[in-house]
């Protein structure tokens, strides 16, 4: 067994009609470009009423159409917000409290241990959080039910260097289930990266399940400058 061995996105995505919401963070194999995407999927109406809009220091989601939204809870949220030179992009509201924390001068994991797994019983989807640096390094997290009840979180912390070419991938699935969806499962995935963000952006695209992708965030930060170039995808917008 080589764990070292790095995957295909394309192939991991193109093989899994459901992974849910996933992150995936790296560095362009020619070392110029810390890489952050983020993509969310849905099975109801009420989650696939979705896009990603802009914001001033990031994306949020909004429903595409406001008079089908039933219940905004757990699928409104800012999932990706900048905080000084770094990036947090997650998969709920933890967002906001992760930037809270760092503004505070405090770190991420404190953030992350105010916080819990989704109150969605009985899938109790899990929390998954990145903060991206501009030098390329990233942290990833996923909090998680204990048990099947509900009754208490695991947390989980991973911290990696921004080697080019290389980048992890963490998803809320592992596949789809019924009625149960059952959570990911072990480290985020060693996958590779590409140097186009375009190629990029299309891969992932043009890989995730066609009745079950809602919206896709792609973003490229120059490590030398900081300068950024980014794409959204949105399913209702007709990309």
């Amino acid at each position: 067994m080589n764990v070292y061995e790095v995957g295909s996105l394309s192939e991991k995505l193109s093989t899994n009609a459901y992974p849910g919401r996933g992150i995936v963070l790296g560095v362009s194999p020619d070392g110029k470009n810390a890489i952050a995407a983020y993509f969310i999927m849905g099975r109801s109406v009420n989650s696939r009423n979705r896009i990603f809009a802009l914001e001033s220091d990031g994306i949020r989601t909004e429903a595409h159409d406001p008079s089908l939204m039933k219940d905004p809870h757990l699928i409104i949220y800012h999932p990706v917000r900048e905080a000084g030179c770094g990036l947090i992009v997650t998969n709920g509201d933890q967002t906001d409290t992760i930037w809270e924390y760092l503004a505070k001068g405090e770190n991420w994991e404190a953030a992350l241990r105010s916080r819990m797994f989704e109150d969605d019983g009985p899938n109790w989807t899990p929390r998954i959080s990145g903060l991206l640096a501009q030098n390329g390094s990233y942290k990833m997290s996923i909090l998680k039910s204990a048990d099947a009840e509900g009754s208490a979180c695991a947390r989980f912390f991973y911290e990696y260097p921004g080697i080019a070419g290389l980048g992890h991938f963490i998803h809320t699935y592992v596949c789809d289930g019924n009625p149960v969806i059952p959570t990911f499962q072990g480290e985020p995935e060693r996958v590779s990266m590409v140097n186009d963000i375009d190629e990029m952006t299309k891969m992932l695209w043009e890989n995730l399940n066609a009745d079950n992708k809602i919206s896709l965030f792609v973003r490229y930060t120059d490590i030398k400058t900081g300068e950024f170039q980014q794409r959204i995808l949105n399913k209702h917008e007709g990309d």
